[in-house]
């Protein structure tokens, strides 16, 4: 019994201690950690305030996606000051910095870089599809007396690209874009109008007759030039398509007619077109031989108010 109880009591002694051991080990182990994980957050927060996770001049910066802007002038749209830490960037407002307020860009991403350090700016351009000229000022008034004078306009505002945005041309010009103008031209849009622009330019773009200028100074009466001559649509409705259309049928005009002798075409009425002529001479006047409705001669009239 005496030798049982003391082996017992050995035993138990020794587990004790092993126990012990375990506990201290695992305790060493857990500071370790603790010491090891503080040191490492340490050791990243200490190494990105160094000074070389710095952007020191616009060198450091790369730009890709632009065409017509030079990388300078995007580069000056970020308005970043130097030195600038990468830890104090924030992409996203760097990013609404470069798209705002009628920006020549359409969209960015800004990405920070650490080795090396620096920036990257990838971008997407604006492509202009038209110029903008002679928007009506806003304080701009009709004669009443007369009805016959257009709105004032402000001198050449810019350029449109196809979903209707109108970045004035000053622009471009500040961030030494280097551009070809687009052949189409605008004159009297108004910004509230600019909503239908999309709509409108996918119809021109699918035209075959080639369109130079729109002329909507007038909202009453949208005028048109064109490869067969001046066009007369009226306002802007959703028959703008089929006006076109028609106009595309008119093209074996200048086979008929001398442009010379043709005031405008008047689409104002798609299924009844018409044509004014600068002198009235029936001879020269034939209907012509197309599937669309026949085409009449209007007598030359004395001109109309325009109204606003």
């Amino acid at each position: 019994m005496t030798s049982i109880a003391s082996i017992s009591l050995a035993e138990l002694r020794g587990r004790r201690i092993t126990l012990r051991r375990k506990r201290r080990l695992h305790t060493a182990q857990a500071i370790w950690r603790t010491l090891a994980s503080a040191g490492l957050a340490s050791g990243l927060v200490w190494g990105a305030t160094q000074p070389i996770w710095v952007i020191r001049t616009p060198d450091q910066i790369a730009v890709e996606g632009n065409e017509m802007i030079s990388d300078r002038g995007v580069k000056s749209l970020l308005s970043l000051s130097y030195p600038q830490s990468l830890l104090r960037i924030e992409p996203q407002v760097l990013t609404s910095r470069l798209t705002s307020n009628q920006s020549v860009i359409a969209s960015a991403t800004v990405t920070r870089q650490l080795i090396p350090p620096g920036l990257m700016v990838q971008v997407k351009e604006r492509q202009p599809v038209a110029i903008a000229i002679g928007i009506p000022s806003p304080s701009s008034q009709l004669i009443a007396s007369s009805g016959k004078e257009m709105p004032r306009m402000r001198s050449p505002v810019g350029l449109l690209d196809a979903n209707g945005v109108l970045v004035p041309l000053d622009k471009y010009k500040a961030l030494g874009a280097s551009i070809s103008l687009p052949s189409l031209k605008i004159l009297g849009l108004r910004e509230r109008e600019l909503a239908k622009w999309p709509k409108i330019y996918q119809v021109l773009r699918q035209s075959p007759v080639k369109i130079f200028e729109i002329d909507w100074r007038n909202r009453g009466n949208i005028i048109l030039k064109t490869e067969l001559g001046i066009v007369h649509l009226g306002p802007y409705s959703s028959g703008f398509a089929e006006q076109l259309n028609v106009l595309h049928r008119l093209r074996a005009l200048p086979t008929k007619l001398q442009s010379s002798q043709i005031a405008y075409i008047d689409l104002k009425n798609p299924e009844s077109p018409a044509l004014q002529m600068i002198q009235s001479d029936p001879t020269t006047n034939p209907k012509l031989p197309l599937k669309t409705p026949s085409v009449r001669s209007k007598q030359p009239q004395p001109p109309k108010a325009i109204s606003r």
